[in-house]
């Protein structure tokens, strides 16, 4: 499927950052994230002759940057959200600071609400109009699926995210707009050095190109898609496990990361 102008969130690196680059070049670009260099940068990487690429620096955990993005995007003919920012920390709940923890909330629940919500009504009229369709991505992660200690809140979001962009494209069966709840396991990027997880095997992370391009290839396809297929079994597994052996399992394995921390491997 060919989008003429995609809005990305969280675009500064990683996940974000692998989409704006593997999108067509034929695609505009409203490229959004907390860093304004790093921004700039990868615009004019991006930008060629006939391309649109803009860039709006906005932190979208207060809503004068979630306001000032929801502005400039309505005046786009957006036909591609990528919701797509994210915030997590790896920390006790009760330790964490209370302004932190409603961090994650605004960044990973309310802003890919209130995007959706801003965007979505004049999507549905071009796509109607135009004959073509338009798609939302909402990033959840393959923590939607489990109970993490030490990560309570952020898989709370995490499980929202899947929960609202399924309830969604529920909503939105037989018209043009397709959503996809994309949900990739552990991940090159920065995200472990942000969240103060410890750093994994790196067998056992994707790279955010095949994050993206399974996005991609998925939208339009199926409405849930766990990136590669040990998490997919291993989700497809929660459905059907026992919620109580799930927390022990977790909790042993948060553990033993949260002893790692501890002892300088990370």
């Amino acid at each position: 499927m060919a989008y003429g102008l995609a809005l990305i969130t969280g675009a500064t690196s990683g996940i974000g950052e692998t989409f704006a680059r593997e999108l067509p070049r034929t695609t505009g670009l409203l490229l959004t994230g907390r860093d304004d260099a790093r921004l700039a940068a990868l615009a004019e990487e991006l930008a060629e002759p006939g391309r649109q690429v803009e860039t709006l620096a906005a932190d979208l955990a207060g809503d004068a940057g979630r306001q000032a993005l929801i502005a400039r995007a309505a005046e786009l003919p957006i036909d591609l959200l990528i919701n797509n920012a994210g915030l997590g920390y790896f920390v006790p709940f009760v330790d964490n600071p209370a302004e932190r923890e409603g961090e994650m909330i605004q960044v990973n629940c309310l802003a890919p609400v209130l995007l959706t919500r801003a965007l979505l009504p004049g999507m549905l009229a071009r796509a109607a109009e135009s004959g073509r369709r338009a798609g939302v991505i909402v990033v959840a992660s393959t923590a939607a699926f489990y109970p993490l200690p030490g990560l309570a809140t952020y898989t709370a979001t995490k499980a929202f995210d899947l929960s609202f962009a399924e309830s969604l494209a529920g909503e939105l069966h037989g018209v043009p707009v397709d959503v996809l709840a994309l949900c990739p396991g552990p991940t090159h990027s920065n995200f472990f050095d942000r969240s103060g997880l410890p750093n994994l095997k790196p067998a056992a992370m994707a790279s955010p190109r095949q994050v993206v391009r399974e996005g991609l290839a998925a939208l339009g396809r199926r409405t849930v898609h766990v990136v590669g297929s040990a998490n997919r079994l291993a989700a497809a597994a929660t459905r059907l496990a026992p919620r109580p052996l799930l927390r022990a399992g977790a909790r042993s394995t948060m553990r033993r990361w949260g002893k790692r921390r501890r002892a300088g491997e990370v």
